[in-house]
Protein backbone atom coordinates (compact mmCIF):
# COMPACT_ATOMS: atom_id res chain seq x y z
CA UNK A 1 0.00 0.00 0.00
CA UNK A 2 1.33 3.11 -0.96
CA UNK A 3 0.84 5.73 1.78
CA UNK A 4 1.82 8.83 -0.39
CA UNK A 5 4.29 10.40 2.21
CA UNK A 6 7.48 10.09 0.50
CA UNK A 7 9.63 12.76 0.14
CA UNK A 8 7.85 14.61 3.54
CA UNK A 9 9.47 15.49 6.26
CA UNK A 10 9.27 14.32 10.16
CA UNK A 11 9.83 15.00 13.70
CA UNK A 12 10.11 11.93 16.09
CA UNK A 13 10.99 12.53 19.54
CA UNK A 14 11.79 9.41 21.94
CA UNK A 15 13.01 7.99 18.89
CA UNK A 16 16.29 6.29 20.06
CA UNK A 17 15.03 2.87 21.06
CA UNK A 18 11.43 1.24 21.53
CA UNK A 19 8.17 2.13 19.54
CA UNK A 20 9.76 5.65 18.76
CA UNK A 21 12.86 4.18 17.13
CA UNK A 22 10.52 1.86 15.54
CA UNK A 23 8.02 4.53 14.36
CA UNK A 24 11.48 6.31 12.40
CA UNK A 25 12.15 3.14 10.88
CA UNK A 26 8.30 2.39 9.31
CA UNK A 27 8.50 6.19 8.49
CA UNK A 28 11.66 6.07 6.58
CA UNK A 29 10.76 3.14 4.72
CA UNK A 30 8.02 5.25 3.27
CA UNK A 31 10.12 7.25 1.97
CA UNK A 32 9.89 10.20 4.96
CA UNK A 33 13.13 12.10 5.64
CA UNK A 34 13.07 11.67 9.57
CA UNK A 35 15.31 14.00 12.37
CA UNK A 36 15.15 11.84 15.19
CA UNK A 37 15.53 13.15 18.33
CA UNK A 38 16.65 11.15 21.90
CA UNK A 39 18.38 11.79 25.07
CA UNK A 40 21.05 9.16 23.80
CA UNK A 41 23.36 9.69 21.53
CA UNK A 42 24.89 6.69 20.52
CA UNK A 43 21.25 4.95 20.52
CA UNK A 44 20.35 7.79 17.53
CA UNK A 45 23.61 7.44 15.63
CA UNK A 46 22.96 3.92 15.18
CA UNK A 47 19.32 4.98 14.35
CA UNK A 48 20.07 7.53 11.43
CA UNK A 49 23.15 5.22 10.05
CA UNK A 50 20.27 2.43 10.09
CA UNK A 51 18.29 4.53 7.95
CA UNK A 52 20.55 5.53 5.66
CA UNK A 53 21.86 8.29 7.04
CA UNK A 54 22.09 12.38 6.15
CA UNK A 55 22.57 11.12 2.59
CA UNK A 56 19.30 9.59 2.32
CA UNK A 57 18.06 13.00 4.30
CA UNK A 58 18.01 12.03 7.68
CA UNK A 59 19.02 13.74 10.82
CA UNK A 60 19.71 12.48 14.70
CA UNK A 61 19.88 15.68 17.50
CA UNK A 62 20.71 14.20 20.82
CA UNK A 63 19.49 16.63 23.44
CA UNK A 64 16.98 16.41 26.59
CA UNK A 65 13.59 18.14 26.17
CA UNK A 66 12.66 18.78 29.75
CA UNK A 67 14.64 21.81 30.48
CA UNK A 68 13.12 25.17 29.90
CA UNK A 69 13.72 26.77 26.48
CA UNK A 70 14.71 23.34 25.00
CA UNK A 71 11.91 22.84 22.43
CA UNK A 72 12.50 25.84 21.24
CA UNK A 73 16.14 25.27 21.14
CA UNK A 74 14.98 21.93 18.92
CA UNK A 75 13.31 24.24 16.97
CA UNK A 76 16.07 26.07 15.52
CA UNK A 77 17.99 22.78 15.42
CA UNK A 78 15.58 22.11 12.67
CA UNK A 79 16.02 25.19 10.66
CA UNK A 80 18.80 23.03 8.15
CA UNK A 81 16.09 20.19 8.22
CA UNK A 82 13.30 21.95 6.43
CA UNK A 83 9.48 22.51 6.96
CA UNK A 84 7.74 20.00 9.26
CA UNK A 85 5.41 18.06 7.51
CA UNK A 86 4.76 15.25 10.61
CA UNK A 87 5.10 15.07 13.97
CA UNK A 88 5.28 12.18 16.18
CA UNK A 89 5.28 12.98 19.59
CA UNK A 90 6.93 9.77 21.69
CA UNK A 91 8.66 11.06 24.58
CA UNK A 92 6.65 10.11 28.16
CA UNK A 93 7.29 7.48 30.64
CA UNK A 94 6.36 7.23 34.28
CA UNK A 95 9.75 9.09 34.96
CA UNK A 96 9.34 6.28 38.13
CA UNK A 97 7.22 8.13 40.09
CA UNK A 98 4.51 6.07 41.19
CA UNK A 99 3.61 7.43 44.60
CA UNK A 100 -0.01 9.15 44.64
CA UNK A 101 0.68 11.45 47.45
CA UNK A 102 4.10 12.50 45.35
CA UNK A 103 4.93 16.11 45.53
CA UNK A 104 3.59 18.92 43.01
CA UNK A 105 7.34 19.29 42.09
CA UNK A 106 6.85 15.21 41.10
CA UNK A 107 3.49 16.07 39.24
CA UNK A 108 4.99 18.59 37.15
CA UNK A 109 7.77 16.96 35.81
CA UNK A 110 5.58 13.87 34.60
CA UNK A 111 3.08 16.82 33.20
CA UNK A 112 6.01 18.42 31.74
CA UNK A 113 7.47 14.80 30.04
CA UNK A 114 4.52 13.28 28.52
CA UNK A 115 1.94 16.40 28.31
CA UNK A 116 3.14 19.91 28.03
CA UNK A 117 6.66 19.33 25.55
CA UNK A 118 3.72 18.03 22.90
CA UNK A 119 1.80 21.07 23.46
CA UNK A 120 4.63 23.36 23.07
CA UNK A 121 6.30 21.49 20.34
CA UNK A 122 2.79 22.15 18.43
CA UNK A 123 2.18 25.59 18.96
CA UNK A 124 6.01 25.80 16.91
CA UNK A 125 4.76 23.43 14.22
CA UNK A 126 1.36 23.85 13.66
CA UNK A 127 1.31 27.44 12.38
CA UNK A 128 3.75 26.32 9.38
CA UNK A 129 1.27 23.02 8.45
CA UNK A 130 -1.65 25.00 8.58
CA UNK A 131 0.08 27.72 6.29
CA UNK A 132 1.09 25.33 3.90
CA UNK A 133 -3.01 23.24 4.01
CA UNK A 134 -1.30 19.68 5.30
CA UNK A 135 0.05 18.32 8.29
CA UNK A 136 -0.15 15.33 10.57
CA UNK A 137 0.45 14.72 14.13
CA UNK A 138 0.34 11.73 16.30
CA UNK A 139 0.68 11.70 20.09
CA UNK A 140 1.70 8.18 21.21
CA UNK A 141 -0.60 8.36 24.20
CA UNK A 142 -1.70 5.36 26.30
CA UNK A 143 -4.32 3.15 27.42
CA UNK A 144 -3.87 4.19 30.61
CA UNK A 145 -5.58 7.37 29.48
CA UNK A 146 -8.78 5.68 29.48
CA UNK A 147 -8.71 3.36 32.17
CA UNK A 148 -7.15 2.91 35.34
CA UNK A 149 -4.00 2.01 34.52
CA UNK A 150 -0.41 2.59 36.16
CA UNK A 151 0.48 5.37 38.37
CA UNK A 152 -2.22 8.04 39.30
CA UNK A 153 0.10 10.94 37.77
CA UNK A 154 0.53 8.63 34.29
CA UNK A 155 -2.55 8.25 33.92
CA UNK A 156 -3.52 11.90 34.30
CA UNK A 157 -1.22 13.12 32.14
CA UNK A 158 -1.84 10.60 29.83
CA UNK A 159 -5.46 11.22 29.81
CA UNK A 160 -4.84 15.25 29.25
CA UNK A 161 -3.02 14.48 26.04
CA UNK A 162 -5.79 12.38 24.78
CA UNK A 163 -8.45 14.81 25.50
CA UNK A 164 -5.59 17.37 24.29
CA UNK A 165 -5.73 15.62 20.86
CA UNK A 166 -9.58 15.50 20.50
CA UNK A 167 -10.13 19.08 21.13
CA UNK A 168 -7.07 20.37 19.05
CA UNK A 169 -7.59 18.02 16.21
CA UNK A 170 -11.17 19.84 15.71
CA UNK A 171 -9.24 23.05 15.83
CA UNK A 172 -6.84 22.66 12.65
CA UNK A 173 -9.07 20.33 11.23
CA UNK A 174 -10.29 22.85 8.33
CA UNK A 175 -6.47 23.77 7.48
CA UNK A 176 -5.87 19.90 5.87
CA UNK A 177 -3.63 19.14 9.51
CA UNK A 178 -5.05 16.27 11.15
CA UNK A 179 -3.85 15.24 15.08
CA UNK A 180 -4.55 11.90 15.95
CA UNK A 181 -3.50 9.92 18.93
CA UNK A 182 -2.46 6.06 19.42
CA UNK A 183 -2.54 4.08 23.03
CA UNK A 184 -0.42 1.45 22.81
CA UNK A 185 -0.92 -1.71 25.76
CA UNK A 186 2.42 -3.43 26.74
CA UNK A 187 4.75 -3.29 23.92
CA UNK A 188 8.37 -5.28 24.44
CA UNK A 189 10.93 -2.91 24.29
CA UNK A 190 14.67 -4.68 24.48
CA UNK A 191 15.41 -2.67 27.89
CA UNK A 192 12.15 -2.17 28.78
CA UNK A 193 9.75 -3.00 31.60
CA UNK A 194 8.88 -5.62 30.27
CA UNK A 195 12.22 -7.08 29.39
CA UNK A 196 13.42 -6.54 32.61
CA UNK A 197 10.61 -8.26 34.14
CA UNK A 198 10.63 -11.00 31.90
CA UNK A 199 14.00 -12.05 33.18
CA UNK A 200 14.03 -10.92 36.81
CA UNK A 201 9.49 -11.87 37.16
CA UNK A 202 9.02 -14.06 34.56
CA UNK A 203 5.76 -15.91 36.80
CA UNK A 204 4.22 -12.01 36.40
CA UNK A 205 4.81 -11.68 33.03
CA UNK A 206 3.25 -15.14 32.65
CA UNK A 207 -0.02 -14.11 34.53
CA UNK A 208 -0.01 -11.24 33.14
CA UNK A 209 0.18 -12.55 29.80
CA UNK A 210 -2.54 -15.00 30.80
CA UNK A 211 -4.65 -12.77 32.13
CA UNK A 212 -4.46 -9.29 30.66
CA UNK A 213 -3.08 -9.99 27.19
CA UNK A 214 -6.60 -11.11 25.48
CA UNK A 215 -3.66 -12.15 22.23
CA UNK A 216 -1.66 -13.68 24.57
CA UNK A 217 1.52 -11.72 24.05
CA UNK A 218 2.93 -8.94 24.45
CA UNK A 219 3.20 -6.23 21.17
CA UNK A 220 5.74 -5.40 19.24
CA UNK A 221 7.61 -1.87 18.41
CA UNK A 222 6.76 -2.15 14.88
CA UNK A 223 3.10 -2.99 15.10
CA UNK A 224 2.62 0.40 16.59
CA UNK A 225 5.09 2.11 14.17
CA UNK A 226 3.33 0.88 11.38
CA UNK A 227 -0.18 2.31 12.68
CA UNK A 228 1.81 5.25 13.33
CA UNK A 229 3.03 5.42 9.84
CA UNK A 230 -0.83 5.16 8.97
CA UNK A 231 -1.98 7.75 10.53
CA UNK A 232 1.05 10.38 9.49
CA UNK A 233 -0.18 9.42 5.49
CA UNK A 234 -2.54 11.04 3.20
CA UNK A 235 -4.38 8.00 3.59
CA UNK A 236 -5.84 9.22 7.23
CA UNK A 237 -7.27 12.36 5.74
CA UNK A 238 -10.75 11.82 7.69
CA UNK A 239 -8.53 10.82 10.90
CA UNK A 240 -9.27 14.26 12.67
CA UNK A 241 -8.71 13.97 16.32
CA UNK A 242 -8.81 10.13 15.93
CA UNK A 243 -8.11 8.14 19.76
CA UNK A 244 -6.92 4.45 18.47
CA UNK A 245 -5.72 2.08 21.46
CA UNK A 246 -3.41 -0.95 19.55
CA UNK A 247 -3.28 -2.80 22.75
CA UNK A 248 -3.48 -6.61 21.18
CA UNK A 249 -6.61 -6.56 23.74
CA UNK A 250 -5.28 -5.47 26.90
CA UNK A 251 -7.94 -2.86 27.39
CA UNK A 252 -11.00 -2.67 29.21
CA UNK A 253 -12.41 0.14 27.89
CA UNK A 254 -14.97 -0.11 25.65
CA UNK A 255 -14.72 3.12 23.14
CA UNK A 256 -11.54 4.82 21.30
CA UNK A 257 -12.50 7.79 19.26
Amino acid sequence: MNLNIAGRRALVTGAGRGIGQAIAQCLAREGVKVACVSRTAADLAALVDGLGGSEAGHMGIAMDLMPEGAPAQLMAKLDAFGPLDIAVHNAGGTLGISDPFCSLEDWRKVYRFNFEIAVELNAMILPGMQQRRWGRVCHISSISAMENHGPVTYCAMKAALTAYTRSMGGVVAPDGVVISAVLPGAVFTEKGFWDEASRERPEHVHKYLTERQRIGRFGRPEEIGNYVAFLCSELASFNTGSIVPVDGGQGRGYFGQ
